[in-house]
């Protein structure tokens, strides 16, 4: 080996020994007990080497992105990387492997290299390390946990262990031979057992991302060449690609994962759920061509779909979308329609989900900070005619589901299924407090503040009195700090604080504090507040600051 590779393969040893030394600054037992189903915590090492620099860090390559670049005064050649680098680097990297604690390592370890050399950038797997009792000694462990925890049980999982389950499933090193329908029965389960429980989103979340994962690093790659770039998705199917069984294996998690994908994940993600659509189809999956026209199937063809005289509706879950096209602006088309809408909830249809409207009326509800979108704009239409409110609170009831989202809502302007609804109807008639309410205690409001508005609506509307204090009282607790509620005031009126009072007995300290926060900006203003007041009030306002501060 001449001195110049000599003295790069020493630096780039170097920089092995510092990414060791980086990954030893923990306690790797203490991690790997938080569940069962993990077998280490390192699974890779990436080595970059470009422009004489060296760079070991943790992740792998991303082996269907291609871009060979010319090395512009490079020496280093592609035929000193394979036959001087990489024999000593494995050598080497399978030596400092051996001497770490062994929960610093998952069962499959591979390190691999990115070089730019004269000819171009090479990519070259460097080692790759399977240690055969560790991995049975997982599979035992992934065993027991479905028999015992997922397939036994009812209660909720724990997302760190979706986390791990997921990947390993379709991991072919594990589960070679793994039956798709299997995979996708254990994913299903985990949604079951974890529905109505605040981690659904983040179980969902983690499955979506572990099958995209899988599907574009193993699945399409087999089948097509990514002619795009690494911020835009693109894929060319190859010449000789084709598909034995179009229908089942490997591609039902591909249609699985693209539903998900449009289903639930953020608008910006919808193109990779299509493009894997539209790559089965490309291989000849007449399903995926059902699933893009048609939805899943799941449906009877008379219950998602609606066309008379006065509307036309078509309901498709694996896009989550109802596609409505008001012909006639009355009472009537608008009572079909949430006909429609009931029947299909009740039926099963996703409640995250979104309507497309083609209609002329331009209606929103006078509640500011909603997002202006076709589900807003249906609903505010619908509750302009009275006899139609009934319908809308059944309606309500059948979508309102926690930690679901109207899709065509994000960040600040999320809402749950049946918001619309439910805030015109408040709004309507004090008659619908309690289905506000009820509302409310469905509502997480870690992710979503549009009820903040609507509180602040609902006093401008009704006021603040002995009739509308209780579901105010409500509202507010289920709202978030930053919301502005002017109504201190109102309710340090003798006959408002007695009834505030006696909403506030029996709330959690925590609750009596946020409810305080409201109304008068904390704690410590009240207690001057109170101590400057005489006779009832000075003593209703104390026993308020003392409920907001037991501690």
């Amino acid at each position: 080996m001449d001195y110049n590779l000599e003295t790069l393969l020493d630096e780039m040893k170097q920089e092995i020994d510092n990414w060791v030394a980086f990954i030893r600054d923990k306690n790797p037992e203490e991690i790997v007990k938080r569940t069962t189903l993990q077998a280490g915590i390192h699974g890779s090492a990436l080595l970059e080497y470009a422009d004489g620099r060296v760079d070991v860090m943790d992740g792998d390559l991303d082996f269907t992105i291609r871009e060979r670049k010319a090395g512009r005064g490079e020496s280093l050649t592609e035929q000193q990387v394979r036959e001087g680098l990489v024999p000593e680097l494995a050598a080497y990297m399978r030596g400092q492997l051996n001497a770490l604690p062994s929960a610093l390592i998952d069962y499959h370890f591979t390190f691999t290299g990115r070089f730019q050399v004269r000819e171009g950038e090479i990519y070259v797997r460097i080692l790759e390390v399977v240690d055969e009792l560790k991995k049975k000694g997982l599979l035992e462990r992934i065993s027991l946990y479905l028999t015992d925890k997922l397939e036994a049980v009812t209660y909720p999982t724990a997302p760190l262990e979706t986390f791990f389950l997921s990947r390993h499933l379709l991991d072919e090193r594990l589960f070679p031979d793994a039956e798709p329908g299997r995979i996708i029965a254990v994913f299903e389960r985990i949604l079951q057992v974890n529905q109505g429980n605040k981690h659904l989103a983040e179980h969902r979340s983690t499955l979506t991302s572990a099958l995209r994962d899988w599907a574009e690093q193993h699945w399409l790659p087999r089948y097509f060449d990514h002619i795009g770039t690494e911020w835009q998705i693109e894929y060319q199917k190859k010449s000789d690609a084709w598909l034995e069984h179009t229908e089942q294996g490997p591609i039902e998690l591909v249609l699985y994962a693209a539903t998900l994908i449009l289903k639930y994940e953020p608008s910006y993600s919808r193109s990779a759920g299509l493009t894997m659509l539209n790559c089965a189809v490309e291989l000849g999956s007449a399903r995926a061509q059902r699933l893009m026209k048609e939805g899943s199937g799941t449906f009877a063809k008379e219950d998602v779909s609606l066309r008379d005289e006065r509307v036309e509706c078509s309901a498709n879950d694996v896009f989550a979308e109802v596609s409505i096209a008001m012909k006639q602006e009355t009472e009537e088309s608008y009572a079909r329609v949430l006909r429609f809408l009931i029947r299909l909830l009740r039926l099963g249809f996703p409640r995250s989900y979104q309507i497309k409207l083609n209609s002329g009326v331009k209606q929103w509800l006078p509640i500011k900070g909603l997002a202006k979108s076709g589900t807003h704009r249906f609903f505010a239409g619908a509750l302009v005619y009275p006899n139609l409110h009934p319908l809308l609170e059944e309606y309500a009831r059948a979508a309102m589901q926690p930690f679901e989202w109207y899709t065509d809502t994000e960040g600040e302007k999320n809402c749950m299924p049946g918001s619309y609804a439910v805030f015109g109807l408040g709004l309507a008639d004090k008659a619908y407090f309690p289905l506000v309410e009820q509302y409310m205690e469905k509502v997480d409001k870690e992710h979503q503040s549009v009820q903040n508005d609507f509180t602040v609506a609902l006093v401008e509307r009704h006021g603040v009195h002995a009739e509308t204090i209780p579901t105010l009282v409500k509202c507010m607790l289920y709202s978030t700090d930053s919301m502005k509620l002017k109504i201190k005031g109102d309710l340090e009126d003798e006959r408002h604080l007695k009834l505030l009072l006696d909403q506030v007995r029996g709330l959690e300290e925590y609750e009596a504090e946020h409810l305080v926060y409201l109304i008068w900006g904390g704690t410590d203003k009240l207690k001057k507040l109170s101590a400057k007041a005489e006779g009832d009030r000075g003593t209703w306002l104390s026993e308020l600051a003392q409920a907001a501060s037991r501690g």
